[in-house]
């Protein structure tokens, strides 16, 4: 038998791994840990006066209901990406994203210092002694990044957040049409099955890991701007890459940062690549004043 080549290794440990919650977390866990030390985590963005906030990529096993017509049979626990989907009360509504936000400057700097303490989460990381002695500077800003999406994750899906350890972190994302820089903490969910979304958040979607392998699911979504408001909004129509994910009568679609980070994280940890746009079919959209502002204040 010929040598089996690294891309079908990679291929067969993806499914021994997601079949085994221990062995994927403590791959993640090693992967992370080594590209955040390689990672530069301040950038030229955050001292040229961009806003910037931090969101946490959430993975951990949940269980799945196939549709209103299952039974409790036809569940089943998958390891999963956990994502909530934006409210009409917000901007982007219908979106799915990361839990996260902006700094609150009286409560995120103590909550940051908590977390340094033995057994909090930046204690527990592997690479924290090593990343606080060789980037002093940096280690206080992640400190303050992984606060603020640990306390916006509360705020807007009740996530315990002594039930997440901290795995690593991703590069940043520059959002353009709101001048925003995103910084992606990776987290691993243990024990948490139920979660509470808030005003901001219209419902938890967990997308089975599995999936983002099945090529299949991969499109573009083409965002048309109508002509109104192109000036407004300084673009027009635009291709961007996605990913479809179908559950019971329901479709969501992946797109935007967050896509770029989840593909960021499978890249790194998987090594697994989407396919190339071009060849990819077209899914429509409509960027309008709805998305920009939220259909709820568009409607007052």
């Amino acid at each position: 038998m010929g040598k089996v080549d690294e891309k079908e290794a990679f291929a067969l440990a993806r499914t021994s791994w997601l079949d085994d919650a221990v062995a994927l977390r403590g791959h993640m866990l090693k992967v992370l840990q080594r590209t955040s030390l390689e990672t530069r985590l301040a950038s030229r963005e955050v001292l040229e006066g961009l806003l910037w906030s931090s969101v946490l990529l959430l993975v951990g096993r949940q269980r799945l209901d196939e549709g209103s017509n299952s039974s409790e049979s036809e569940a089943r626990d998958e390891i999963c990406l956990i994502l909530n989907k934006r409210s009409r009360s917000v901007r982007q509504a219908g979106d799915l994203c990361c839990p996260g936000g902006t700094v609150e400057p009286h409560i995120d700097p103590k909550l940051a210092r908590i977390l340094g303490l033995p057994g909090m989460h930046l204690r527990a990381w592997g690479a924290w002694k090593q990343f606080r002695r060789q980037r002093p500077q940096e280690a206080r800003f992640l400190s303050l990044l992984l606060a603020t999406c640990l306390r916006e994750s509360w705020e807007e899906m009740r996530l315990n957040p002594l039930k997440m350890s901290f795995l690593g972190f991703l590069p940043n994302q520059r959002l353009r049409l709101y001048r925003r820089v995103i910084y992606p903490m990776v987290g691993w969910l243990r024990d948490q099955k139920r979660f509470v979304p808030s005003w901001e958040v219209d419902r938890i979607i967990c997308i089975p890991i599995r999936t983002l392998f099945q090529e299949e699911r991969y499109a573009r979504y083409r965002l048309h701007v109508p002509a109104e408001l192109e000036a407004k909004f300084h673009r027009g129509t635009e291709d961007f890459p996605c990913f479809i994910h179908r559950y019971g009568d329901h479709t969501e679609v992946l797109w935007g940062a967050t896509y770029k980070m989840v593909m960021a994280l499978i890249d790194r940890v998987f090594r697994f690549k989407p396919p190339d746009a071009a060849s990819l079919p077209i899914v429509p959209g409509v960027l309008d004043e709805g998305y920009i502002f939220g259909w709820d204040r568009c409607e007052r």
